[in-house]
């Protein structure tokens, strides 16, 4: 069945038009709530949020869907997306909700739920949730309406947690550190767990003011942390998005460092030390064929699979893996918590770079990644990758990459666009094919 509300990470658009009116998101409130009202005790939900200027219409929209239906309601204020889910799990809360857009731009947002265990929903369970949206909701009497609360301390617990992922021999003393949060939900967690742990820390992207979320900073927006790690001569840079689960890396040099270089860094630690669970890494076909290469020279797999961390997380759950991510960032490391967590990846990132005594630039070019190119094709309507002419011209593409690189086409789940990546040895091949398929793309629509 098609959906109509969730997406690749929950539900998100732009705000106060579609899903993302305060009416429709009362609803999911409800309908959510009423999926999770299971045996007679009083149930809960902890609500966070990033720092959109929306933030403050969906909060209040989903506390009153939530109580409405019996539900009573925690809310933390701004915290990252993987600190919702720590707490939904610490609290023995019923449901856990994060108010994001992640990456987007502020005039976006969305809603992620996580479910008792700290885990993202199932595809099952947001299906059922959908049915409920569309139904009218099971409201309470008067007296079993739900509370709500804001707390104080969610801020410390998190903070807290995030530093127990770090060995206690291990300290940042004498790195210089800048950490860029987005003006997101990290503004305050991230920078105090790094500069708790002894680094000098020099701070961007913690202005938030409601607007300026994702705006030139963050994980998306490079050019300002890759010149502020150069300008400061900082030992690396940090940088996360909107709501912090995820990661990119910023070597002395200035130069980037995705996904794939950090999951191939971290599990090839652990590997030494016997602790790599699996046998390998979990990511999606995104990532790049360099790493698979990398870690099948090291007798591990890189097993793929859709896009998005949830999947990732699923495969990691089925197979007993504790290393799985994206190369856009996702960092999912499930010794330390449930979904991915850019500020838990940060850490581990920085004790390698105490314990190597390595520049970061030197210990984080784990890998030669091989050519790779994407490119995303906007179109109107239709199915444009059900035409008989875009299918022949990716067939022809991949015979000619056939046993020297990869082809990945997938429609975003999110907006409509055919997103076309290919990568392989010869870069100019790779951009010949890329070329063709998206010319066949717009031709078809």
């Amino acid at each position: 069945m098609a959906r109509k509300f969730f997406g690749t990470d929950g539900i998100r658009g732009r705000t106060n038009q579609g899903a993302m009116t305060a009416a429709t998101v009362m609803k999911v409130g409800q309908a959510a709530g009423t999926h999770f009202l299971r045996g007679g005790h009083r149930h809960r939900v902890v609500i966070g949020k990033d720092t959109r200027l929306s933030g403050y219409m969906m909060e209040s929209a989903l506390v009153a869907g939530f109580t409405s239906v019996g539900m009573d309601v925690i809310m933390t204020g701004p915290l990252p997306t993987p600190a919702i889910a720590l707490l939904t799990r610490e609290m023995r809360a019923d449901l856990g909700v994060m108010i994001s857009a992640s990456h987007n731009p502020f005039e976006d947002n969305g809603i992620k739920l996580f479910g008792p265990d700290g885990y993202k929903l199932s595809d099952e369970a947001e299906a059922a949730i959908e049915l409920l949206i569309e139904q009218e909701p099971l409201l309470v009497q008067p007296d079993r309406i739900g509370r709500a609360r804001r707390i104080d301390d969610a801020s410390g617990r998190y903070i807290h947690a995030v530093k127990q992922s770090v060995a206690s021999d291990i300290r940042f003393d004498g790195l210089k550190v800048v950490v860029d949060c987005a003006n997101g939900a990290a503004y305050q967690v991230a920078p105090s767990a790094i500069w708790e742990l002894g680094a000098e820390v020099i701070a961007m992207g913690t202005e938030p003011n409601g607007t300026n979320i994702n705006d030139g900073v963050g994980s998306t927006a490079l050019d300002a942390i890759k010149a502020r790690v150069v300008a400061e001569g900082a030992d690396i840079g940090i940088a996360l998005d909107g709501d912090a689960d995820r990661l990119i890396v910023i070597d002395e040099k200035g130069q980037a460092v995705d996904g794939d270089q950090i999951m191939g860094l971290i599990a090839t630690r652990l590997n030494d030390r016997g602790d790599l669970k699996g046998g390998g890494v979990v990511a999606t076909v995104m990532s790049n064929l360099g790493l698979e290469r990398y870690l099948k020279d090291k007798g591990l797999t890189l097993e793929r699979t859709k896009v998005g961390d949830r999947y990732v997380l699923e495969r990691m759950k089925e197979g007993g893996f504790n290393v799985g991510g994206e190369q856009s960032g996702h960092m999912i490391l499930t010794d330390y918590g449930t979904t991915g967590d850019g500020t838990v990846a940060a850490l581990r990132v920085l004790a390698s770079v105490v314990r190597s005594g390595k520049p970061a630039s030197e210990l984080l070019h784990v890998f030669d990644p091989v050519p790779q190119l994407l490119k995303n094709v906007r179109y109107s309507g239709g199915k444009p990758l059900e035409a008989e002419s875009v299918k022949s011209v990716i067939a022809e593409a991949e015979r000619e990459l056939e046993g020297s690189g990869r082809l990945v086409i997938r429609p975003s789940g999110t907006e409509p666009v055919i997103r076309v990546m290919a990568e392989g040895d010869d870069a100019a091949q790779v951009e010949r094919v890329v070329d063709r398929i998206c010319d066949a793309v717009r031709d078809a629509v």
